[in-house]
């Protein structure tokens, strides 16, 4: 049997998503924060390639059913069938690990990998998807990342065909709706494209979650990026609005532009007002804002709005109100894992952790606090 082939990323909600790669690489791969891709050309699967692989799924999920009889399970592929194949993953081919997680996580939802998928002929796309459902009629959820150029492409009719084959939600990055921005990070889109795409997907039916990036802007656009984004998703009303604070590596073709000066990186603080601001002109839609991601500061920003806006900005005037050295401690917690939210800060033991940390930092230096956070965030991308 052969393998099955993995993509190297996929959104923190497909965290129990099968993943099933139909495209390698980005067919942009051009914006300045993103590395996931460079040095990497776009390659479009097969039909048969992809098949193939859902064929060896298939077959791994035979061999359990085998298993289940051996153990007594009848047929059933309980936790303790999965939990007994990931200790002998040898039988198995590779990518069996992410087939057997999945499983266990009730083998509902897939991922479709890599960047940018709908840059497939509409009809290879269709095709795979039902010939994936086919295979695995329980499946209730299929998303796929796509960009917006990509999609305003495609005909209304084309994205319902996808649709109806299956297709339930695409995550599209945004990340900002000043085109001044976008131009900077060498997005290859821009806000009206990103509108238009919006608004197709919505018609087809298809569930939009869309990325946006707090703290691209910089100390110089902070304000236009905050309210032009809000602007742009006022205009789609995506089903999701998923939160990725920026974060420069020095792989990054960004981190050039930091260096000479261009982009002014802001601190959390000053992120969290840019949010604040984004949040209070987010108007007359319908989305669910999500802060789930590592890199994001307060995670508990999480609402539907319009009902949940006044509580996520209540969360954002508790954190902005603490003093200095509370932020401070959060923040450091925050990154170190042990805390999730404000309320953890009240946990005695998490707290007296981060107490300790926090004073062998400033020990050492007090102006050490600042690069270990951004150390802690370098090692989560």
């Amino acid at each position: 049997m052969s393998g099955i082939e993995q993509g190297p990323i996929r959104p923190p909600s497909e965290a129990q998503s099968l993943l099933l790669r139909v495209t390698r690489n980005c067919s942009w791969n051009h914006c300045e924060f993103c590395h996931i891709y460079k040095g990497n050309k776009l390659s479009l699967r097969t039909v048969e390639e992809v098949k193939q692989d859902i064929d060896n799924i298939n077959n791994i999920v035979s061999e359990l059913k085998s298993d289940s009889w051996n153990q007594g399970y009848g047929g059933a592929i309980a936790p303790d069938v999965i939990r007994t194949a990931l200790k002998s993953l040898h039988r198995f081919p590779e990518g069996t690990r992410s087939v057997l997680l999945w499983l266990y996580n009730g083998g509902k939802n897939v991922f479709l990998q890599d960047a940018d998928n709908l840059i497939l002929k509409t009809k290879d796309l269709v095709e795979m998807l039902a010939y994936l459902k086919a295979t695995f009629p329980s499946i209730d959820r299929i998303t796929t990342y796509s960009r917006a150029r990509t999609v305003s492409r495609k005909s209304l009719e084309e994205l319902q065909d996808l649709k109806r084959a299956g297709l339930s939600r695409i995550h599209m990055g945004l990340e900002s709706g000043h085109d001044p921005i976008l131009k900077m990070v060498k997005k290859g889109v821009t806000a009206e494209q990103c509108i238009d795409a919006g608004r197709k997907v919505k018609a087809a039916e298809i569930e939009l979650s869309e990325y946006i990036m707090p703290g691209l802007g910089g100390r110089k656009h902070w304000k236009e990026h905050a309210v032009e984004t809000a602007g742009v998703l006022n205009a789609i009303d995506p089903d999701f609005i998923r939160l990725r604070t920026l974060k420069v590596l020095e792989i990054m073709p960004l981190h050039k532009k930091v260096e000479n000066g261009e982009l002014e990186l802001m601190s959390d603080d000053e992120i969290v007002e840019e949010l604040k601001l984004l949040i209070e002109n987010l108007n007359g839609i319908h989305s669910r804002i999500t802060s789930d991601h590592i890199l994001n500061l307060l995670e508990d920003i999480d609402g539907k709005l319009p009902d949940e806006k006044e509580k996520m900005l209540e969360v954002i005037d508790r954190y902005l109100a603490l003093p200095q050295e509370e932020r401070e401690n959060f923040r450091l917690g925050r990154r170190a894992g042990f805390y999730r939210n404000q309320d953890d800060m009240n946990n005695p033991e998490l707290r007296s952790r981060v107490d300790q940390i926090m004073q062998r930092i400033k020990t050492e230096s007090p102006d050490n606090l600042d690069r270990t956070i951004s150390e802690i965030m370098e090692s989560f991308i």
